[in-house]
């Protein structure tokens, strides 16, 4: 499969293709010194009044230069990928592509995973005292603690949850209670569940892409989602599971507005399962929904929203059937926020200093490709109008499907809500926005997949993550 030819030299195609090129390495410079910015003064701040609540502005992270187990391998992941990552995803059948995919996203992420060593790197970051596995006992009689589960929300309630439990709705703990049900407890297997499934976003991104764009664009894009630096915090966090999750309701919502399974109906009714687990896992979560809906419109159908509703509805009934309020688990959610490091942290320096925080998860070719997305914006948002027919060109329907996770990203920030932690937070929104370098010229490819890869690598080396 060919995805270019070769323009002329001195040709206008070429000027216009030098032209660009140039613009994709300022817009690049341009996320870098955001970075640089953010971390300066970030620095500054927290030098001076201790209001951030990190040590490593804008990443909830300290430094600590290191190596670990896990270097050799995340350097020959790194080369096969940036060597023979663009011929493979040309050449590989379709399946065997999306499966190879999911597999490398897994090497690398285990990988820089384990440059921190198995216990610190992997079993150890669910174990901590923030973290889930600290009240799988409390769980042992599951119908009181369902019941009783916003009761503890609150930091001056009695025995009141960790802040991770206390952050989410009661989905992400009963994930590990289900595993240390099934003879799958302790860290080193709340990590792998983690890692493992975390990493199939990749393969849900692909077969989305697929569906709305053409198999051309979701091929270009598969190394430069396996090397995305988000596989840094995807191995570190249970936040890559719910990524994961969020990414498979989409995909499947992909394929039953397109038809392109031979069973619509089910893979609608999935995704409302999906959802419905991805807003009881997080509640930030809900701004997937704005995602969804840029799926619909790119299809211009609404025929599976009966069949998503009603499993989205499934979930919602089974959990307050159970006890649990949603509503009520949000507003005392937002009430413990801000009794908290939120209470202190300045939405001034954070409202920005996220967006750092994303350049660095996502890599700068995605900067790059986000900056061609958004050139061609304009013409793929007046696509939208009803009385412009469907959007055929892929590159098109790309820009929306961006645009839209740029949105939900965007609103995410304006909330207050995520002040500091976006690095793990926005990891559901953050596995898209590579797909952008689809667009990037063929020729650049290998150098924006080193760049992806530096960051990666740098980050695990120099820091510690917190998460």
């Amino acid at each position: 499969m060919t995805f270019r030819t070769t323009p002329r030299p001195g040709s206008r195609v070429a000027c216009e293709g030098r032209a660009g090129r140039r613009l994709d390495l300022a817009a690049a410079a341009a996320g870098a010194l955001l970075v640089i910015v953010a971390a300066v003064v970030g620095t500054v701040i927290e030098r001076a009044d201790g209001s951030l609540h990190v040590n490593w502005p804008p990443l909830y992270a300290s430094w600590f230069p290191h190596l670990g187990p896990g270097t050799p391998a995340a350097l020959v992941v790194a080369v096969v990928v940036i060597v023979h990552g663009p011929s493979l995803a040309a050449r590989l059948p379709w399946r065997r592509l999306v499966l190879a995919g999911w597999a490398a996203a897994m090497a690398w992420t285990g990988a820089l995973a384990l440059i921190d060593g198995w216990r610190t790197g992997i079993a150890g970051r669910l174990t901590t005292a923030y973290e889930y596995l600290t009240v799988i006992r409390r769980f042992d009689d599951l119908g009181p603690a369902l019941r009783g589960f916003t009761q503890h929300i609150l930091d001056n309630a009695p025995d009141h949850w960790p802040a991770h439990v206390a952050g989410h709705p009661p989905a992400a703990v009963l994930t590990f209670v289900g595993l240390d049900r099934i003879g799958l407890g302790g860290g080193g297997w709340a990590g792998i569940w983690c890692i493992t499934v975390g990493t199939s976003a990749v393969a849900a991104v692909l077969i989305t892409l697929r569906a709305l764009t053409d198999e051309p664009t979701a091929r270009r894009a598969a190394p430069f989602l396996v090397l995305a630096p988000a596989a840094v915090w995807v191995g570190t966090s249970a936040d890559g599971y719910f990524a994961a999750v969020a990414a498979w309701s989409l995909a499947l919502l992909a394929l039953a507005a397109t038809r392109r399974t031979p069973r619509p109906a089910a893979a609608a009714l999935v995704c409302g399962l999906l959802f419905g687990l991805t807003c009881y896992l997080s509640y930030g979560l809900t701004l997937v929904a704005l995602i969804a809906a840029a799926i619909l419109l790119i299809t211009r159908t609404v025929r599976p929203l009966p069949l998503v509703a009603a499993g989205a509805a499934v979930v919602a009934a089974l959990f307050s059937l159970a006890g649990f309020s949603w509503w009520e688990g949000y507003h005392l959610l937002v009430e413990r926020y801000y009794q908290g490091a939120a209470a202190v942290r300045p939405y001034a320096y954070w409202v920005w200093g996220n967006l750092a925080c994303t350049v660095l998860v996502t890599g700068l070719a995605t900067v790059a490709g986000l900056r061609r997305v958004l050139v061609a914006a304009p013409t793929a948002l007046r696509g939208l109008r009803p009385s412009a027919g469907p959007l055929r060109a892929p590159s098109d329907r790309l820009a929306v499907l961006v645009l839209a996770v740029l949105l939900a990203l965007l609103v995410a920030d304006l909330s207050g809500m995520s002040k500091a932690e976006t690095e793990r937070i926005w990891l559901p929104f953050a596995v898209w926005l590579p797909a952008a370098c689809a667009v990037l010229p063929a020729a650049r490819w290998r150098p924006w997949l080193t760049a992806q890869a530096v960051v990666a690598l740098l980050v695990n080396h120099l820091l510690y993550t917190g998460w």
